[in-house]
């Protein structure tokens, strides 16, 4: 993978390569950021440049050496993937999962390109309710590879993705080898709550902030690899907050905002309708969505009022709507006033909380469809 392939963060490439040339290259790296940043596209371009033999004209991974070859694959034996994983159903009690127990599924998911998330990786996985984590295993299979020598003579890389789901144990076996790593060993950690790493891991390594994209380069990003034309490029950038991976998630018609505009848009055409029954023929629909989702559904509710609220000022460059919300908002908006606006915010804001809590969805939901329809039919006084 090249730094060409990395959207945006053009000053933190040019640090990485002034390391490798200035002969200052740390021993351990932390890449941080928000979803969506690039974090682990950044890391494994930098990896790739590590191992790559031969730079090309513009300082970048020449992606024609046996090397980059074996990269293209991900399948280097000088790069050694860390990340979470979970015990599958039906293992015994003594089994402790480490990565190359789902190579596969993680070769497939690096096949989709290098920018996914956790929730991506765990449904790869096919986990429901089980906790990802790093076991104390994992550190011990590290220091097993990392403890011999580079097949290729050059840098031995271990990329650990969500470091922060180790185990204390493992965090502190980790620790020893980042105190004390092996002959041309370059660590590099990425990370979306780095505050959650041991103090002394933190320490030890030089420390990235990605910020989010700019909205100019996920523009450029679709039209140019995407084909998507201006004015849908525009919308979609500006409504992905910076990541590329809700870039992503706007060109799929069947995402999860697709759905949750669909639900939003039912919800309240039966509270128009003052139909009851469907009101809680829904209710019991969207309950069984799991919490994480259900809470994900009220937070898309809670942007669409703002939204909607908004586009009755008439400016545009304040509103942050797909050109399907935007046709829903143009008959929708008229009826979120400064009468309404904070009851709705807050009745999402409050249905999230206690969904959270673990009160019953299917009574939430329904309680929520209620009181919206009372409150939609207030005006101005």
């Amino acid at each position: 993978m090249r730094f060409e392939e990395v959207i945006g963060h053009d000053e933190a490439k040019l640090r990485l390569k002034a390391m490798v040339e200035g002969n200052h290259l740390p021993h351990a790296l932390l890449f941080c950021g928000p979803m969506g940043c690039g974090k682990m596209a950044l890391a494994m371009a930098f990896a790739s440049y590590l191992l790559c033999q031969s730079h090309d004209a513009d300082d970048d991974s020449c992606g024609k050496c046996l090397q980059c070859a074996m990269l293209r694959k991900w399948s280097h034996p000088d790069l050694h993937f860390t990340y979470p994983t979970i015990k599958p159903a039906g293992s015994s009690s003594d089994y402790k999962p480490v990565s190359d127990d789902f190579t596969r599924e993680w070769h497939e998911l690096l096949a989709g390109g290098p920018y996914f998330t956790i929730e991506q990786w765990l449904d790869k996985l096919g986990a429901t309710t089980q906790q990802a984590i790093i076991t104390v295993k994992e550190s011990d299979e590290i220091s097993h590879k990392l403890s011999m020598k580079s097949s290729q003579g050059g840098y031995k890389v271990s990329l650990i993705w969500y470091p922060e789901r180790m185990n204390a144990e493992s965090a502190n076996k980790l620790l020893k080898l980042i105190e004390e790593p092996p002959s041309q060993t370059v660590f590099l950690l990425v990370s979306e709550a780095p505050d959650e790493l041991l103090e002394t891991i933190r320490s030890r390594t030089q420390r990235f902030n990605l910020r989010r994209i700019d909205t100019e380069a996920i523009e450029e990003a679709l039209i140019s690899r995407r084909g998507i034309d201006a004015d849908s490029a525009h919308r979609i950038a500006r409504l992905s907050g910076g990541s590329w991976v809700k870039a992503l998630d706007a060109l799929d018609s069947e995402n999860e905002s697709h759905q949750f505009l669909t639900d939003f848009m039912q919800m309240n055409r039966l509270s128009f309708m003052r139909d009851v029954r469907g009101l809680a023929d829904w209710s019991t629909t969207v309950s069984n969505y799991g919490r994480e989702k259900e809470k994900r559904l009220l937070a898309y509710f809670a942007r669409m009022t703002r939204e909607s609220f908004i586009y009755n000022f008439h400016q545009p460059d304040l509103s942050y709507m797909t050109m399907e919300e935007e046709q829903f908002v143009k008959k929708y908006a008229p009826y979120v006033n400064e009468a309404n606006v904070i009851g709705l915010s807050e009745l999402y804001t409050t249905a999230q909380y206690d969904i959270g809590r673990n009160a019953n969805a299917k009574i939430v939901f329904f309680d929520v469809a209620l009181q919206a329809s009372v409150l939609l039919r207030r005006k101005l006084q």
